[in-house]
């Protein structure tokens, strides 16, 4: 996942208010109670509420956890983090979500990746 986008993940996570925090935890639970068995998603969605409650990305680790996730499930990602973007009331959390999206586009371009043609 490129440094710009994990840079713009990290003023995201810093910049969540308490109110922000809460609000991103319920999210992510529901996440990872809607992927069931879906190991991987379960895994970014934990490494995402790990770092929204310590304020403080970990880029490695979404890197990785990022690489495993297949085309079909960054979808599923990208369209539950849209609709979090489009439809949240709070900013800091609406663009969390914006800065989470980015880095799952980025990585659905990137070369190399399972059934990119590459």
């Amino acid at each position: 996942m490129t440094d710009h986008h994990a840079e713009y993940l990290a003023h995201a996570v810093a910049a969540l208010t308490p109110k922000g925090r809460k609000r991103v935890d319920r999210l992510l639970e529901q996440l990872l109670k809607a992927a069931g068995e879906r190991t991987e998603i379960v895994r970014f969605g934990q490494a995402l509420k790990a770092e929204a409650d310590s304020g403080a990305t970990n880029p490695d680790a979404e890197a990785a956890t990022g690489q495993l996730l297949s085309g079909e499930e960054l979808d599923r990602l990208l369209g539950g983090f849209m609709t979090i973007r489009d439809q949240e009331p709070l900013d800091d959390v609406g663009d969390w979500a914006n800065a989470v999206i980015a880095l799952l586009e980025d990585e659905l371009r990137r070369p190399g990746r399972p059934g990119d043609g590459s």
